[in-house]
């Protein structure tokens, strides 16, 4: 049977190969290439877009009171 610490070393030689060879740019120069597009698209966080829809929520309650709020008045004065 192997021993677990032959394997634990085979292991660490392989991260630490892969570390240094082109394979880690790759992924460096990729995560920087998606990174920039995306601050491009302007996009917002999850926690931005929620909270951006709570008050338009709010602001669309408010707005139905006040239109009420002027029927009411516009009753009111035509009486």
């Amino acid at each position: 049977m192997l021993d677990p610490k032959f394997l634990d070393d085979i292991g660490a030689k392989m991260s630490a190969l892969l570390a240094n060879s082109p394979v880690k740019d790759f992924e460096k120069n990729a995560r920087a290439l998606v990174s920039g597009a995306f601050a491009r698209l302007d996009l917002v966080t999850r926690e931005e877009f929620d909270a951006q829809t709570q008050v338009l929520a709010r602001t669309r309650d408010k707005l139905k009171a006040l239109e009420a709020r002027v029927e009411a008045l516009e009753k009111a004065r035509g009486e």
